[in-house]
């Protein structure tokens, strides 16, 4: 029998602002499934339309049976596969319309280069800020479906031990969170010196390096949490000073005043309200990361 009684129905109050379940991949699909339980909660319940996007993977069936049979198992009762193979697919009318009508849209991992070329710029990645930005949908993404939702996205690169000039390039997302860009299996792939290379190369961004089975989950307008086994890293470089200008490609930058947050899972975090206070108190760096994430961008 599915297991319907962890997965509670989000109040419509929660549910107006809308929700991103940004994942660090390998998440449990097959025990407690906390996370992709807390994803089917966001949608709204049981009874809510959910549509699976396997976009980034080139074996998109074998992804597309993992999370029926996740989904099922947690008494999802109306989830869908929707299976893009090309930019023409997501531009079909009927696939939008899938969109249109979903209360939550999962994006699942392989490359993310593959997934923006077959939806960055189409009506369905349109329709997809609608239904965040509009109806208040819960949009998530898991590895590949993580990196994608920044509009600044990590297309490719890697470092040793240090970072270094040049090493990583970026490329467009989604555009589903703005001057922040995502890494994912963090810890697990020893990742840290690759997002130093990207703050040190884009110091207006701020890095977000999200462990496996775990997820940070932004409520726009409200606040975030971390979720699951693991942590989530956050990089500024804002007030940094580095000399990356002046050295040569794939040499070590320095890099002094570099603001580091680790947020394990448990974490959350709220910005005052008039009706609620504060949840903790924060630094003014944090803060600030957490009114840019939160923001509520118009539908761009």
């Amino acid at each position: 029998m599915p297991n319907v009684n962890n997965v509670k129905t989000e109040t419509h109050r929660t549910a107006q602002f809308g929700h991103l379940v940004i994942i660090g991949g390998h998440e449990d699909r097959h025990e407690g499934k906390e996370i992709l339980s807390r994803f089917v909660a966001l949608c709204g319940g049981p009874t809510a339309r959910i549509i699976v996007i396997t976009a980034a993977s080139r074996i998109a069936d074998e992804v597309w049976e993992v999370y029926d049979q996740a989904f099922s198992a947690l008494g999802a009762q109306n989830h869908a596969h929707l299976r893009l193979e090309g930019r023409g697919d997501a531009n079909d009318e009927e696939n939008v319309r899938m969109v249109a009508e979903a209360d939550g849209i999962f994006m699942t991992g392989g490359d993310q280069k593959r997934l923006l070329g077959i939806i960055g710029g189409t009506a369905l990645d349109a329709e997809m800020h609608t239904a965040l930005k509009v109806r208040g949908a819960c949009i998530g993404g898991t590895s590949a479906g993580a990196s994608a939702m920044s509009g600044h996205m990590l297309a490719q690169g890697s470092t040793d031990l240090l970072p270094e000039k040049g090493a990583v390039s970026l490329g467009a997302g989604l555009g589903f969170l703005h001057r922040v860009v995502i890494d994912q299996h963090f810890s697990e792939r020893q990742r840290l010196s690759r997002l130093l290379s990207v703050v040190a190369q884009n110091p207006y961004l701020q890095g977000i390096g999200i462990d496996e089975d775990t997820a940070l989950i932004v409520e726009r307008g409200r606040g975030i949490e971390v979720l699951g086994e693991g942590s989530v890293t956050i990089i500024d470089g804002r007030t940094m000073e580095t000399n990356i200008a002046d050295i040569q490609e794939r040499a070590t930058p320095e890099m002094i005043d570099v603001r580091l947050h680790l947020l394990p899972a448990g974490s959350r975090y709220q910005l005052p309200s008039e009706d609620e206070p504060p949840n903790k108190p924060m630094s003014p760096s944090l803060r600030d990361f957490l009114e840019n994430v939160t923001k509520r961008n118009p539908i761009s």
